[in-house]
């Protein structure tokens, strides 16, 4: 049996999702694995990710130094992303739902607020970096931007996961072509030799950072990472989803953190925006408007992505308190709700909210990784993706309310991080003592994942399976779906 109606690509994506926290039955999987590649290649190419690569240029770092710490950053933060997106598949649910084996059904919601933070804050940060650009382009004030701006990205949030596939391949091939060109041009124009390429005097406190930055900023991901892959058909291969993500993740990351790296070190001292104008503008007059233009439309789709997720949050929130219908009517309210939330949270933006932009992505770092440590520890080496779905969705099922095992490992590994922590906010007694130097995230991954798998030893997996095996039978046949 087919369940729903087979619709072509074009009519799916013209659909309005009618799923949301639930599973996805077998019958309803489609798609390519390797369609992850322009979902997340786009993803990154967009005017935020060129922010992320001017924090080691602004804080006095040399060119060569801070395009090696955007890639290893980059390079580091892909991987654990990429790692959580092949649970998509093998789930069929949303990422942050996804948590409650680990923390409990009640226990994830200190992961799900913190999601929901830092949804929300992304899209404000997008939406001022929009009212800058269009100011940029054509002078128009920036709050009429920000509305515009917010209004198409409810469009791609509202329609859901197949336009959001479809949209993203198409810009994929514009971009693409416009980095392309970029990148060729900046090369053989000479102006590259101008940007310090030698490494020069190598500074700790600027290039952790910037590597804090960037794999902060490439981690963030993680936490909605899967809910673009769980509709892919169950046996596309963990080692296919990893690999489509990772690399159009990657890729699509580094390379924009680089022009936002070319066009800082052009233009020390101008705004986002401008530099990016500039940059584009030394190949030929124009061009940098288009260059800002076609971040633009980047920024609008991941935007569209984020309310998406914070939606998706939201309805995983208000179901730890009372069991959510995953209707229609439901998603399309958090996902207008998220954008009004977005649009006052940037109309009430001081000046130094740009500023503060790399403090929110380091803060962001700190608070999910233990999360993804945990999480994909008890995925790939403590369960090792076996899941009842029905019992994520109980309240008084086979995870409980409050998992302690979970829950503690994360507060001893934050607790760890916490003297290593380094930012414009807070600076931590050992990174002081390291020159201001951030290795938080190496302290957190290790300590997490062994606190985890230390309290994990209690757990009788054998007794759980089985378990699962009940509960989860006849899953998929259509009459037991909701």
């Amino acid at each position: 049996m087919t369940g729903r109606p087979d619709h072509s690509e074009v009519e799916r994506s013209l659909e309005i999702e009618h799923r949301s926290i639930d599973y996805v039955p077998i019958r309803e999987r489609h798609g390519r694995v390797r369609d992850l590649w322009a979902v997340w290649f786009t993803g990154e190419a967009h005017l935020a990710t060129l922010a992320v690569g001017m924090v080691g240029i602004g804080l006095g770092l040399s060119f060569g130094w801070t395009v090696l710490a955007v890639l290893v950053g980059n390079a580091v933060g892909t991987f654990f992303m990429a790692f959580h997106s092949t649970q998509g598949p093998q789930l069929g649910l949303p990422q942050m739902i996804q948590s409650r084996p680990q923390f409990g059904y009640r226990g994830a919601l200190l992961i799900w607020v913190f999601a929901l933070i830092s949804y929300l804050g992304v899209s404000a940060f997008g939406a001022v970096l929009a009212g800058q650009s269009v100011q940029v382009l054509v002078g128009a004030p920036p709050g009429l931007s920000y509305v515009v701006y917010l209004l198409l990205a409810l469009v791609v949030g509202v329609f859901g996961y197949n336009f959001i596939h479809k949209i993203q391949r198409w810009l994929s091939y514009l971009l693409l072509a416009g980095l392309g060109f970029f990148t060729v041009a900046i090369a053989v124009t000479g102006h590259l030799p101008a940007l310090q390429l030698s490494l020069g005097t190598f500074r700790a406190t600027p290039f952790l950072a910037q590597f804090a930055v960037a794999a902060a900023y490439q981690l963030s991901w993680a936490i909605y990472v899967s809910d673009y892959s769980r509709y892919l058909p169950k046996d596309v291969g963990v080692r296919s989803s990893f690999w489509w993500t990772y690399t159009g993740a990657g890729i699509g990351g580094a390379w924009m953190m680089l022009i936002g790296t070319v066009a800082a070190a052009l233009n020390v001292g101008s705004g986002l925006a401008e530099a990016v104008r500039q940059a584009g503008d030394v190949i030929f007059s124009g061009f940098g408007s288009a260059l800002l233009i076609l971040s633009l439309l980047g920024m609008i789709s991941i935007v569209g992505l984020n309310f998406y997720g914070s939606s998706l949050t939201m309805l995983s929130i208000a179901d730890s308190f009372r069991p959510v219908r995953p209707t229609r009517r439901n998603r399309v309210a958090t996902l207008v709700l998220s954008a009004v939330v977005s649009g006052v949270l940037a109309f009430c933006a001081s000046g130094s909210f740009m500023a503060q932009f790399s403090n929110f992505l380091t803060f962001t770092l700190y608070l999910f990784t233990p999360w993804t440590a945990i999480n994909l520890v008890d995925f790939y080496l403590v369960r090792r993706g076996r899941y009842s779905v029905r019992a994520i969705f109980d309240p008084h099922g086979l995870y409980g309310q409050w998992e302690w095992r979970g829950i503690g490992a994360y507060l001893v590994g934050f607790v760890a991080m916490i003297p290593f922590f380094s930012t414009g906010w807070f600076v931590g007694p050992v990174a002081s003592a390291l020159g201001g130097a951030d290795i938080a995230m190496f302290v957190g991954l290790p300590v997490s994942a062994a606190m985890y798998l230390w309290a994990c030893r209690s757990l009788d997996l054998d007794s759980e399976r089985n378990q699962i095996a009940t509960l989860d039978a006849g899953l998929d046949e259509p009459e037991l779906i909701s």
